[in-house]
């Protein structure tokens, strides 16, 4: 239903408006047993200092991203306090500063993260990360999409992966976008990207 549904685009994309939404929106309107998916397309960046990842809102800022970005740590914190019954997390973006759809405060090195062992992901989270931590996301131009959400919504199209009453398994998702867009990458970009899996614990 509609009024299930929130898209934040430009300034409406805010630090204020994520933890708005992530962290009181959501707990106003999810049930027990719901679920619940959030796609992220834009970019991330990460902490040098303390190789933290955040999401870069439309007003953030790589040189003050503690100030005025949004944490997955945080984010991952506010999903654990839902009652649903599961959470999907897709995240095309990409947090090690190297380029792409990740950002760096002018000067810093990009490093090189482990986006599993950086956070705890609660248990009735999983998210799909577009690359590994050390990679860049990259943009399909050709498709008008990031790599990973054209394959990504292919996938949830694709009538060899949907189950006949409309439902998917995420292995079934991921077993297929991954090796597409590891092979795109690759012979387009000369880049690696790795989608990731990553179940909470």
């Amino acid at each position: 239903p509609e009024e299930n549904v929130v898209t934040l685009l430009n300034d409406h994309a805010t630090n204020v408006d994520m933890a708005k939404y992530f962290e009181k929106w959501l707990s106003n309107n999810v049930d027990a047993g719901s679920t619940v998916f959030i796609y992220y397309s834009g970019h991330g960046a990460p902490n040098p200092k303390n190789g933290g990842a955040y999401l870069v809102p439309y007003d953030g800022d790589p040189s003050f991203i503690d100030q005025t970005g949004y944490s997955l740590k945080r984010m991952y914190e506010a999903l654990g306090k839902l009652p649903a019954k599961e959470i999907v997390v897709a995240l095309d973006s990409c947090f090690s500063g190297a380029g792409g759809r990740s950002v760096l405060a002018e000067g810093a090195r990009p490093l090189v993260m482990n986006l599993e062992n950086s956070f705890d992901v609660p248990k009735n989270v999983m998210v799909l990360a577009a690359a590994s931590g050390s990679q860049i996301s990259s943009t399909y131009k050709d498709k008008g999409h990031g790599l990973f959400t054209y394959y990504l919504l292919k996938g949830i199209k694709n009538e060899d992966i949907v189950n006949s009453d409309g439902s998917l398994k995420m292995d079934d998702l991921f077993g297929y976008l991954a090796p597409q867009v590891e092979r795109i990458a690759r012979k387009q970009y000369n880049n690696e990207q790795t989608p990731q899996l990553i179940r909470g614990k």
